[in-house]
C-alpha cells in the first residue's frame, strides 16, 4: 500500500495544506467549550449581558473560521484524492497493457478488472478520510485531553485513563479486521468473475437452459460474499458502541466527582460542562476516527493488492536494439525445435516444431481441434515466448526484437472477431493512425468488406456498437481482416478468421492473398478449402507436425490430411 504513495507525487502541496487547515479547525473548536464555560461562569451567574453577547460573536466567528477551513481543507484532501486515483489507474491499465497473454492468464480478467476499478476507489476513500482526519482526530483528542488539565487537574485525570483504553480498543479492531477486508475483496473477485462469465456467455446458457443452475450457483458465491462482509461488519461495528461505552463512562465519572467538587467550591459549574463538553468532543472524534480505521483498512487491503499487479514482471518483455533488426532476410519466419507448455497445463500444447517460411510465403495450417494451431502462430507475434527452442523473424530471434517493432512487423487476426464501440473508421485506425480514405477503402477491398460497408448510410462513419454486435459474424470477421490489411505488415496471421464467410467471400479473399507478393501470410483454418492456395500447408496433430507440402501432395501422402479433406468434400473431389 504504501509503494503506492508515489503517486502523491504533485499533489504534495494538496497533501500537505488538507491537514493544516483541518487542524486548524480542529484548534477552533477546542475554543469553544472555554466560551460556553465562560458564558454560563460570568455571564449567566455573573450577570453579565454584555460579556454573554460577546462570547456569542466569538463563537459565531469561531464556527464561521471553521467552516471556511473544513471546506478548504475538503478541496485539498478531494483534490489529491482524486488526483492519486487517477494516475494509479493510468499507470496499473499501462501496466496490464504490457503484461503478456500468460500473465493475464495467471492473473485472471476478473480480478484485474476489480483492481481497476473497485480497489482504486478504496484507495481514493483512503486518500481522502486520510488526509482530513488523520491530524484532526487525534489532535482533538489529545487537545480535548490537554484542555481539560487547564480547566481542572484532577477531574483531567480521567481523561488519561480513558484515551489509552479506547486506543487500545481502536488498535485491536484494526489487527483483526484487516485480514477480513482481504478476504472480502477474494469473494468480490469471483463474484465478478462469475458475474462476467454469465454476461459473457448468456446465450450459451439460455441455449442449455441452464438460468436456474447459473441462478443457484451465483447465490451461493453471492452468499459467501455476504457472510465474508457480514463477519468483517460485525467486528468492524464494534468499535462505535465500545468507545461511546467508555466515553460515556468517563463523562458520568466527570459529573460524579465534579458534584462533590463544586459542593465543596472548588469548581465552577461552567468548568465542569467545558469538561463535559471536552469528552464529548472526544467522543465525536473517536466515531470519526472508527470511520478513518476502517476506510484505512480496507484501502490498505486494496492498495496492497494493487501493488501485488504491479510487482509482477512482465514475462514477455522488450529488447532494446532495434538497428540490429534486419528485414531484407528471405527467411520470413524459422521455428527450431519449439515447444510450448502452459502454466498448469500439463503436457506441452505444442511440442519439437521445425520448419520455414520465406518471405513473400503463403502457408496454410490445419489440424484437428486442440491440435496447437493457434498456440504456433501466437509464439510470432509474441503473445506467449516459447519454453524450449526459438523462434526468428527475418533471421532474429523474437525475443531480442523491441516489441513495438515486432508488433508493427506481425499483423494479426484472432480467433474472435473483436471490433470497439465507435465507427468504421475508427476501428480501421487501429490499424493505421494516419491512414487515408483510399487507404481504408482499399483494405476494405482486400478484406471483401467494402460493398456492405458502403450500403451503410453513414459508409465509413457508420457507428459500431460495443463487440460489434450490430454486425453479423461474417462482417465482423472482414472488418477485422481489413483492418489488419491496412496495417500493410510484413507478415499477415489470419487465426481461423474467415470461418463465419460464405464459400464465394472466402474464396475471393484467397485470391486477394494470394495476389499479394511481398506480403508473407500465415492461414489458420479448419477447411481445406480455405488453404487450396497456400504454397505450403503444416498439418498438426496433437501439437507436432505430421507433414509439411502443397494440397495435392497432402492428399497423395498424408492420411489425415486427406480425411480432413474428405470429410468435408467427395471423395473424388481434387477440391
Amino acid at each position: 500500500m504504501f509503494a503506492l504513495l508515489r503517486f502523491l507525487k504533485g499533489y504534495r502541496k494538496q497533501a500537505v495544506l488538507a491537514p493544516l487547515f483541518k487542524l486548524f479547525e480542529a484548534i477552533l473548536e477546542l475554543l469553544v467549550p472555554l466560551c460556553v464555560a465562560s458564558i454560563i461562569d460570568n455571564g449567566i451567574l455573573g450577570g453579565d449581558k454584555s460579556h454573554i453577547i460577546r462570547m456569542i460573536v466569538y463563537m459565531a466567528l469561531l464556527a464561521l473560521s471553521g467552516l471556511i477551513a473544513a471546506v478548504t481543507a475538503q478541496y485539498f484532501s478531494a483534490r489529491a484524492a482524486i488526483g492519486t486515483a487517477a494516475k494509479i489507474r493510468s499507470a496499473l491499465f499501462d501496466h496490464i497493457v504490457k503484461l503478456s497473454a500468460k500473465d493475464k492468464d495467471q492473473i485472471g480478467t476478473s480480478t484485474l478488472i476489480t483492481r481497476l476499478t473497485n480497489d482504486t476507489n478504496q484507495v481514493q476513500s483512503c486518500i481522502n478520510m486520510f488526509l482530513r482526519l488523520f491530524l484532526r482526530s487525534p489532535f482533538v483528542v489529545l487537545g480535548a485531553a490537554i484542555m481539560a488539565f487547564t480547566v481542572d487537574s484532577e477531574l483531567a485525570v480521567i481523561f488519561a485513563l480513558v484515551i489509552p483504553v479506547l486506543s487500545l480498543i481502536v488498535f485491536l479492531i484494526m489487527r483483526k479486521t484487516l485480514p477480513m477486508f482481504k478476504l472480502v475483496q477474494k469473494k468480490l473477485d469471483k463474484l465478478m468473475l462469475k458475474t462476467r462469465e454469465n454476461l459473457y456467455g448468456v446465450r450459451v446458457i439460455r441455449a442449455f437452459c441452464r438460468e436456474e443452475e447459473e441462478k443457484v450457483e451465483f447465490g451461493e458465491i453471492s452468499d459467501e460474499l455476504y457472510s465474508q462482509q457480514i463477519a468483517t461488519s460485525s467486528v468492524s461495528a464494534l468499535l462505535n458502541p465500545l468507545t461511546s461505552f467508555f466515553i460515556n463512562f468517563g463523562i458520568i465519572l466527570i459529573i460524579y466527582f465534579g458534584r462533590e467538587k463544586f459542593e465543596l467550591g472548588l469548581i465552577a459549574s461552567g468548568a465542569i460542562v467545558a469538561l463535559v463538553n471536552y469528552m464529548s468532543q472526544i467522543l465525536v472524534e473517536l466515531v470519526k476516527f472508527a470511520n478513518l480505521i476502517v476506510t484505512i483498512t480496507k484501502g490498505i487491503a486494496s492498495g496492497n493488492r494493487i501493488q501485488s499487479i504491479f510487482e509482477i514482471e512482465p514475462s514477455v518483455k522488450s529488447a532494446s536494439n532495434p538497428d540490429s533488426i534486419d528485414k531484407n532476410s528471405e527467411e520470413a519466419v524459422a521455428f527450431d525445435k519449439v515447444s510450448l507448455t502452459y502454466k498448469e497445463g500439463g503436457s506441452p500444447a505444442i511440442r519439437d516444431i521445425s520448419f520455414k517460411a520465406m518471405k513473400g510465403e503463403k502457408i496454410g495450417i490445419i489440424g484437428a481441434t486442440g491440435s496447437g494451431k493457434s498456440t504456433l502462430v501466437s509464439l510470432i507475434g509474441r503473445s506467449y515466448d516459447a519454453t524450449e527452442g526459438s523462434v526468428a523473424v527475418f533471421g532474429t530471434d523474437v525475443r531480442l526484437w523491441p516489441l513495438e517493432n515486432l508488433k508493427a512487423s506481425v499483423g494479426i487476426v484472432p480467433q474472435k472477431a473483436v471490433l470497439f464501440k465507435g465507427t468504421i473508421r475508427e476501428n480501421l485506425k487501429w490499424g493505421k493512425e494516419d491512414a487515408s480514405e483510399s487507404d481504408m477503402e482499399l483494405a476494405l477491398k482486400k478484406a471483401q468488406a467494402l460493398d456492405f460497408v458502403l450500403e451503410k448510410e453513414k459508409g465509413l462513419d457508420a457507428e459500431v456498437s460495443q463487440g460489434g454486435k450490430n454486425f453479423s459474424g461474417g462482417q465482423r470477421q472482414r472488418l477485422s481482416i481489413a483492418r489488419a490489411f491496412i496495417k500493410n505488415p510484413d507478415i499477415l496471421i489470419l487465426d481461423d478468421s474467415s470461418s463465419a464467410l460464405d464459400y464465394k467471400t472466402d474464396s475471393e479473399l484467397r485470391k486477394t492473398i494470394s495476389e499479394i507478393k511481398d506480403m508473407t501470410v500465415f492461414v489458420v483454418s479448419q477447411r481445406t478449402s480455405s488453404l487450396l492456395s497456400m504454397d505450403r500447408i503444416i498439418v498438426l496433430d496433437k501439437g507436432a507436425i505430421v507433414d509439411i507440402g502443397s494440397h495435392s501432395e497432402l492428399l497423395d501422402r498424408c492420411s489425415l490430411y486427406r480425411e480432413i479433406h474428405f470429410s468435408q468434400f467427395e471423395e473424388d473431389s481434387n477440391g
